[in-house]
Formats: structure tokens, C-alpha cells, sequence
């Protein structure tokens, strides 16, 4: 099994090595590549030191058979035929391809079945809010339809990447020493503020990423349910929260809700608020389950039911879930 990352010096290609290693994903050799910039560079996995290479138009990818990749949608698009003109199965983290009817958007919890059918042997990674969503979504859809959604994030700055969580803890040392604050990787200050905008504005008022959430997850769970979205960026360093409402045809108790979220894989019930005890982005940061909690009926509508969720955007957000889908296609022998 020969595995790539494409983007591998990145926030989220870090994390793809430390969780192949951590989960000691079957590979018999791993090669990285990366852009001008970070070509050369050297990082060490299971006790072998591997070079950057320059991502080329070249034969690279002849005897690769999973490549991961996040080096965004630009590079994406540009070297798709690339990576998989040999049959490399390409799991890509960017946005390039998600809504694309011949490409499967798959969180393993929801649909992992939909990998098994990709034409042009690519593999689409959700929006991280619409993984962690969906994966607390699947078990509630299971005991009733779920007829409508209404969210808000609460996105750290690792949405953003690792230069962003970079000006983060810079713009706090800065307003600590009275030096001027440091804007470049967000639209305003982050530091003491919150923002109520990820990506950009549609002509319909909401931002890229709130309709990706609409879009992506009735394409993952195969759902006529709409998605209103308000996504906001918080100071936080790493972990993304939301507050979920959802109407389902039938009411659901939160005895019944709970029961489902204990039992459901990839999440962990952490609800008892008599103890102050609700998950929180400190301690999710770096975990691989989503976190829920505050579960309770929504005093507006009587088949209404919402919760609090919180995981780490890096790991179940973006790499956990692209591996558990190669995991998946290893599993189910479903890979060249």
C-alpha cells in the first residue's frame, strides 16, 4: 500500500501524518508533496525521515493508491487527472469538487457506501461544520425524518489554517504589549471579537461557507432537510462548536436523543449541565469524537429538539475523516 499527502506541510497535511501514524493505517510506504515553498523540506514518520517533493505533472502518482490531499481547490482542480491518471484513489480535502454529481461527498459515519461509486477516482471531503453536523445528525435521522435545520458555528481559527492560528496568538501578544494589531488572514481583528463571516458573502446574503452547509449535507445524508446557517468566527484556537436546532416529523424526547448520540460511532455524549458539564473547545481540541451536550426540546416548536456539538475542526473536521474513508476502501477491498 503506497499512500501520499499532497499538502503535507500544511495545518491539516501535518495532521494527516500524526493520525495515519496514531492509527496505524496499513501503508507499506508514504511519499509528500507540496508546493515550491515547502518542497525540500523533511519530516519524520515511523521513524523514517521523507522529503517534500515538488508537485509536478510527471508520473509521481504511477504506484500510489490512496493520495490525500489538501493543497486547496486551485491545486486540486489543476492536478486531479495527475493524481489519479494511474488509479490512485484521491481523497481531497478542498472544496473543488464537493457538489459534483459524478464525485461522492462521504462522512463514513453517514454514507460510506457512496466511495465505492467515483468515476473519475476522486473522493470529496466535506466542510468540517457540515462533518461534525451530520455525523450527530445520522443517529436523530434514524428515529425521524428530519424536516429542517437552523445552526450557528462558532469556528476557531484553524478553520483558517495554521498562518491564521499563527496572527491569532500574535494579535493578543501585540494588544498586551500596545503594538499595533495584525490583520491579514481575517476580514477584522480576531483577538477579543468575533466575526460573522467565513468565506464570502453570496448574492443571497449568506457566506460561501453557510450554503455549503445547505448544500453538503443533503447530498452526505441524501436528505430533502434544508440547512440555515449563520457561521461565525471565534477566538478560540482549534475546535469548532455549533448550536443545532433541528424539526423532525415526529417529536423526539431528549431521553430518546441522548440514547441515540451514546450509541452512535463518533460521538460522545457529554450532557449534564447540573454539573456544568457540556463540551467546550478547550477540551475537544485534539480528540477525534464529536462532542454533545445541552440537548434539550425546543420551546418553539413541538417537534423540535436542539443540542450543542464541539470536535476538533483539524481532526474529525478535515484529516480524521479523509483517512477513515481510505480505511474504509482498504476494509472493504475497494482500492487499485
Amino acid at each position: 500500500m503506497k499512500v501520499a499527502i499532497v499538502g503535507a506541510s500544511g495545518a491539516v497535511g501535518q495532521e494527516f501524518l500524526r493520525i495515519l501514524d496514531q492509527r496505524n493505517f496499513p501503508l507499506d510506504e508514504l511519499v509528500l508533496f507540496g508546493s515550491e515553498r515547502s518542497a525540500g523540506r523533511k519530516y519524520t514518520f515511523r521513524g523514517k525521515e521523507i522529503e517534500v517533493k515538488l508537485l509536478q505533472h510527471n508520473d509521481d502518482f504511477k504506484d500510489v493508491d490512496i493520495a490525500f490531499t489538501s493543497a486547496g481547490a486551485g491545486t486540486s482542480r489543476e492536478f486531479a487527472d495527475t493524481i489519479t491518471k494511474y488509479g490512485a484513489v484521491m481523497i481531497d480535502n478542498s472544496s473543488a469538487f464537493r457538489m459534483d454529481e459524478d464525485v461522492p461527498l462521504v462522512v463514513p459515519e453517514c454514507n460510506a457506501e457512496d466511495a465505492l461509486n467515483r468515476p473519475r477516482g476522486i473522493i470529496a471531503n466535506p466542510n468540517c461544520t457540515t462533518i461534525m453536523m451530520v455525523v450527530c445528525l445520522q443517529p436523530l435521522e434514524k428515529l425521524s425524518h428530519i424536516k429542517r435545520i437552523h445552526v450557528a458555528s462558532y469556528q476557531s481559527a484553524s478553520g483558517a489554517g495554521a498562518a491564521a492560528m499563527a496572527e491569532l496568538q500574535q494579535q493578543y501578544e501585540e494588544i498586551v504589549e500596545g503594538k499595533p494589531v495584525t490583520v491579514k488572514k481575517f476580514p477584522h481583528q480576531l483577538a477579543y471579537n468575533v466575526i460573522p463571516q467565513i468565506d464570502v458573502f453570496q448574492p443571497n446574503g449568506y457566506t460561501k461557507e453557510e450554503m455549503k452547509m445547505f448544500n453538503e449535507t443533503q447530498k452526505i445524508m441524501h436528505t430533502d432537510a434544508k440547512c440555515s446557517a449563520m457561521c461565525v468566527r471565534v477566538s478560540s484556537l482549534r475546535s469548532h462548536s455549533e448550536s443545532v436546532w433541528i424539526e423532525t416529523e415526529r417529536p423526539i424526547s431528549v431521553e430518546e436523543a441522548q440514547r441515540a448520540f451514546e450509541a452512535a460511532p463518533g460521538v460522545t455524549l457529554k450532557d449534564d449541565p447540573s454539573s456544568l458539564i457540556y463540551p467546550m473547545p478547550l477540551e475537544t481540541a485534539g480528540l477525534d469524537d464529536v462532542f454533545v451536550g445541552r440537548v434539550r426540546k425546543d420551546l418553539s416548536d413541538e417537534n423540535g429538539l436542539t443540542f450543542w456539538l464541539s470536535g476538533d475542526q483539524i481532526r474529525k473536521g478535515a484529516a480524521l475523516n479523509a483517512v477513515q474513508i481510505g480505511e474504509y476502501l482498504i476494509r472493504v477491498g475497494n482500492v487499485k
